[in-house]
Parts: C-alpha cells; structure tokens; sequence
C-alpha cells in the first residue's frame, strides 16, 4: 500500500487522468450528462498537475472542484436544456407520419375517412372544410388520438 501512495505522490498526472477516466466512465454509462464536466474538470488538473508540480494535492483538489462548479454552471447557462417534447417517441408511429403524403382510400364524408400512407390504412378526418373523393392526395398535418388529421395535398 505503501509503494502504491508513493507512486500517486510521485505521478500526479496518472492519478487525476485515471479519476477523468472513471468519472467519465460513469457518465458514458448513465447519460446523464451531469458527470461530463467533472470528468473534463479532472483531465484539466491532470494536465495542470503535470505542468505545475509545485501545485500539490491539496491545490489540485481545490482546483478540480473550483473547475467543477464553474464548468457545470457554465454549461447550464450555454448549453440548451433537452426538451422531451421536441423529439417524437420511436414506439409512436402515428407521430412520425406528421408532413407525410398519401391518398384518400374513400370519399371523405361528414370530414370523417380512410387514408391510405406508408404502406398502411389509417383513420382521418379533414382539417378543412373540404370533399375529398377516392384517390385524392392529402397531407397528415397531425395526430388527434388514434386518427390522423389530413389536409388536401397541395
């Protein structure tokens, strides 16, 4: 135990890349995207470490966390915040047929019908005040429940 103390005392560099390493290694494995910025934040001591040797431990662990806390903040301030709503769930697959083209598989009455898109017959009703008859193209503008929301293609 004792050689190993003296090896972190003598190669601070490896010790501060191995605590990088293992820090990231968490936040590949979590994705949380929390721990990128300590991991970064160690890497920097170790490269600090290494070029400043007079910086000692306690400087280096003053300095990992002072470079924590201001690249954490830094990146709340200029990274944009995920938005869950901007992205369409992949086990949705009425969502994903929103802007896509096909054709009325029947006159459209009362703006209730049947579309025929992507391979599939779909349930629709008409945005619109319009007649649709057999064959018409249309354009899915959105999802009302289990219904697609069509408009005359234009």
């Amino acid at each position: 135990m004792g050689g190993l103390i003296q090896l972190a005392v003598a190669n601070p560099f490896w010790v501060w890349a191995a605590v990088a390493a293992l820090i990231l290694a968490t936040e590949v494995a979590t994705g949380s995207g929390w721990l990128l910025w300590p991991a970064a934040s160690a890497a920097a001591v170790a490269i600090a470490a290494q070029l400043f040797p007079q910086l000692g431990w306690v400087g280096a662990v003053v300095l990992c966390a002072g470079l924590t806390i201001v690249t954490t903040l830094l990146a709340r301030r200029f990274w944009p915040p995920h938005q869950p709503g901007d992205a369409h769930d992949i086990n949705d697959n009425t969502a994903r047929l929103v802007g896509h083209h096909g054709k009325a598989v029947a006159d459209f009455r009362d703006r209730s019908g049947r579309v025929f898109i992507d391979g599939k017959e779909w349930a629709a009703e008409l945005d619109e005040d319009a007649v649709l008859a057999h064959g018409a193209p249309v354009e899915v503008t959105g999802v009302s429940g289990t219904r697609l929301r069509v408009r005359p293609a234009r």
